[in-house]
């Protein structure tokens, strides 16, 4: 029999996203509909070794919807990564009475979730949280809508200039890991080249076309670079390109972390509504220790230790499209 839950705790972790406030007002607002008291974890792992819980009611998250970042904070945390700080963050949570915890974070978060809840039996459900997408089991993580929003405005009004002077410019967007911002705002701003970690880099490719281009003096090109590409980044692509390229002129623009903030895109606040009301009612149902995802618009129940285990897959499809539509 699923052991009921009275008392559940929330807290937002690793790297902030638009919409984890949206997630963590459906959550507490939910579990207050279901009788439930709610408690925020303030900084996320941090907050519950330190015992910087607070209780959470219906006004706690009025007028958070339409906010980035989160109102819980968030950090890294390396204590948690330890037996003993994940001891002391257990025995602050029974001080409390939580015997529940929602997880709005990425793939780190989801990795201390899976630990936590085996060594001390507390149910947990995770909500897919991070703007890179790559969270393996859902076709929408959190805040990936607005990064890739931001990413293209910022590309538009880069391509303005780089038309009237007819430059090459290199765009560095988020993504260690995972290229799926730099492939999805490359192929909505008409980039001719998407470098992203899942592919191997072919520079001697990219050098012809170049050179070929500018015999045809076709001057203007815009390349997309995820950070995380194995080529080393929008610096790196620029010095070879330049001596390879040497009458071009050729810019860089590193966008950074404005991508991660502003206010939550129409998607971002939908499915963070829709993700932190499904995490209660998992909690509620006994379904524990999964992450709320969302595969052909309806809600699916990963196992956390799965979803940490496996890496999303960009498919051959999309660099094909990419190659036809830059020729």
């Amino acid at each position: 029999m699923a052991k009921k839950v009275s008392r559940i705790g929330v807290l937002t972790s690793g790297g902030d996203a638009p919409g984890m406030n949206a997630a963590i007002r459906a959550v507490v607002r939910t579990g207050i509909y279901h009788g439930l008291e709610v408690y925020g974890v303030m900084r996320g792992y941090q907050g519950m070794i330190e015992e910087d819980i607070v209780r959470m009611e219906g006004r706690s998250v009025a007028n958070i919807i339409q906010r980035g970042g989160t109102i819980l904070k968030t950090a890294r945390c390396k204590d948690f990564y330890e037996v003993e700080g994940r001891k002391k963050a257990y025995a602050n949570l029974r001080k409390k009475g939580i015997d529940g915890l929602v997880i709005i974070g990425g793939d780190g978060s989801f990795r201390g979730a899976v630990a936590f809840s085996q060594e001390f039996d507390i149910p947990c459900i995770g909500i897919a949280g991070t703007i890179d997408k790559d969270i393996y089991g859902s076709d929408f993580t959190i805040g990936f809508d607005t990064a890739v929003n931001t990413a293209i405005q910022a590309i538009d009004k880069i391509r303005d200039t780089m038309d009237a002077h007819d430059r090459i410019f290199i765009i560095e967007v988020m993504g260690r890991d995972a290229g799926y911002i730099a492939l999805h705002s490359g192929i909505a701003t008409g980039a001719e080249n998407i470098l992203i970690p899942e592919r191997k880099t072919n520079i001697k490719d990219i050098i012809e076309s170049l050179q070929e281009k500018e015999r045809r003096k076709k001057l203007v090109n815009l390349i997309v670079v995820a950070e995380g590409d194995d080529f080393g980044g929008a610096y790196e692509i620029q010095k070879i390109l330049q001596e390879n390229l040497p009458k071009a002129e050729i810019r860089v623009a590193i966008l950074g972390h404005i991508q991660r903030g502003g206010s939550p895109s129409a998607i971002d606040r939908l499915i963070a509504s829709r993700m932190g009301y499904h995490a209660v009612e998992c909690l509620m149902e006994g379904r524990h220790n999964v992450f709320v995802g969302i595969l052909n618009n309806k809600m699916h129940y990963i196992p956390l230790e799965k979803a940490v285990k496996n890496k999303g897959n960009i498919g051959g499809e999309w660099m094909k499209i990419v190659k036809i539509l830059a020729s």
